[in-house]
């Protein structure tokens, strides 16, 4: 993979930009005058020209491009602009002021095939209603049908969604060594970090004492999901907590699992209370009860996307550590086709 180049005599200036560069996860490839550049012009994924070497390289007439900035410690320069021009740069970058941009910037050049992921939210109505198990299903369907898929455990008193999957011992990362970051996360860095399982990627909790993910973790680790994944499955807890929170606000789509039955009904009455605060498209997941599943989804006023019925051999299988069978014909793969196919982008 090729490097960003910068372009400048300036050592200070080429100080800056190491640092900024290496808190974006990048290295850089230097030229100190325009001809040493001309080799990476075309080949490096962004181009940070020093005001110092603005003139000098319009000079040599490069090819134009998109990905090239000016950077320069003077934006009030009136010949700021006209050098901008000059070296064909599609925007100034102003140092102090604009170095998290230019980390954001840096970032992006190092994840060279940028996804959109879909965030689907997944909370129970109730205590036990499933909504571990759907989570956990539909990402497991999802990276089978090879979609990259993110599935994070946002419940921090839930067990661990990497126990269910029976992947506690794996290596990789955890929430607790995530939860001190601050600002963008590298997506190609959080996928290798994570437990991973062929397409699926997990994030967990240790075992142990467990501390509440703070809304800007979840934020980071999300943004770097929809930048590197294809779908992020989020297994929420039923108490909202910031973190929750900053996840509803991302959902394309958010499914409660739903007992039909009365005291079931009532709980997620509430729960929806809480959740439409945050997000709007809501869908029912109905488990059997004594009420008919039409009765149920009208008196929780939200569209009905499916039915996951008893699976009496399910909770024996997780608890052996074995993965269920989610192929077309089975009925739990079928659901989560179903709602792959009703609620992700074609």
């Amino acid at each position: 993979m090729h490097r960003p180049l910068v372009i400048t005599e300036d050592h200070a200036l080429l100080d800056d930009l190491v640092r900024i560069a290496a808190a974006a996860g990048a290295q850089l490839d230097v030229a100190h005058a325009p001809a040493h550049a001309r080799p990476f012009w075309n080949l490096a994924p962004l181009i940070a020209v020093g005001a110092d070497q603005a003139d000098a390289v319009a000079a040599t007439s490069p090819p134009t491009r998109d990905q090239v900035l000016l950077v320069t410690r003077a934006a009030e320069d009136p010949d700021t602009w006209r050098k901008c021009v000059a070296v064909g740069a599609q925007a100034v970058m102003a140092l102090p002021e604009d170095e998290r941009h230019l980390v954001e910037r840096f970032a992006d050049a190092m994840e060279p095939d940028p996804r959109s992921g879909s965030v689907i939210c997944v909370i129970g109505g109730r205590g036990g209603a499933g909504a571990s198990v759907l989570s956990a299903c539909l990402a497991l369907r999802a990276s089978g049908d090879r979609l990259r898929t993110l599935l994070v455990d946002a419940d921090p008193l839930g067990g661990g969604i990497d126990a269910l999957l029976g992947q506690e011992e794996a290596p990789g990362a955890r929430w607790g060594d995530l939860v001190a970051r601050e600002g963008r996360i590298n997506a190609g860095a959080l996928q290798a970090a994570l437990p991973s399982f062929g397409d699926l990627a997990v994030l967990s909790f240790h075992r142990g004492e467990v501390a509440a993910i703070p809304a800007q973790a979840m934020r980071s680790v999300l943004e770097a999901g929809q930048r590197g994944f294809d779908l992020i499955v989020v297994d929420l807890p039923r108490h909202l907590d910031p973190a929750a929170i900053e996840a509803l606000t991302r959902a394309k789509t958010t499914l409660v699992v739903a007992t039909a039955d009365v005291r079931g009904i009532l709980s997620t009455v509430q729960v929806l209370g809480e959740t439409r605060k945050h997000t709007s498209d809501i869908r029912a997941v109905l488990r059997p009860g004594i009420v008919d599943e039409d009765t149920a989804a009208s008196s929780l006023g939200i569209p009905s996307a499916g039915a996951l019925p008893d699976q009496p051999r399910l909770t024996a299988t997780l608890n052996r550590g074995e993965l269920p069978r989610l192929g077309p014909r089975t009925v739990l793969g079928a659901l989560c086709t179903t709602l792959l196919r009703d609620l992700l982008p074609t």
